[in-house]
């Protein structure tokens, strides 16, 4: 299982490196961030809640999905709040130090903010270390916002 759990990783890895070599700040799925989940329903809820295509707001060049309109309204005053960590790529995958898918229902919010996993097995891992993973991930994190230099 770990085998394949790594070549998985692997694949994904080259693909999102490369995604984020050309600028990609934000994981989506057809242009959809977190599959189509309600980022405020994390919060709020408590639980991964599907979006609805009604209820949409583009923000950082991707449209963001949401359950109702309460929600819609909550994010527009303050989307970087709910929005997932790491730009929605695997937190545990960040803190290794690679961009990585990630599952809706893989997730976990610490400190108010959210953070979403590649799978509920991955989460796993990464709840083990959620201090030193945070820590690793931010690290990894800025040096993809800092421009490279030619």
């Amino acid at each position: 299982m770990q085998q394949r759990l790594f070549i998985i990783t692997f694949i994904c890895l080259g693909f999102f490196s490369v995604q984020a070599q050309q600028g990609t700040s934000w994981f989506a799925s057809n242009g959809v961030a977190i599959r189509g989940y309600d980022p405020v329903a994390y919060f709020k809820d408590a639980k991964p809640v599907k979006g609805d295509s009604t209820y949409q707001f583009q923000w950082q060049g991707i449209n963001w999905w949401f359950s109702q309109q309460a929600y819609l309204d909550s994010f527009k005053l303050d989307p970087a709040h709910y929005a997932p960590q790491y730009g929605g790529y695997c937190a545990y995958g960040a803190s290794e130090s690679h961009l990585s898918p990630t599952a809706p229902e893989a997730w976990t919010i610490v400190d108010d903010k959210l953070y979403l996993n590649y799978s509920p097995k991955v989460k796993s891992f990464w709840t083990k270390d959620i201090p030193g993973r945070i820590t690793a991930a931010n690290a990894y994190w800025l040096t993809l916002q800092t421009p490279k230099k030619q």
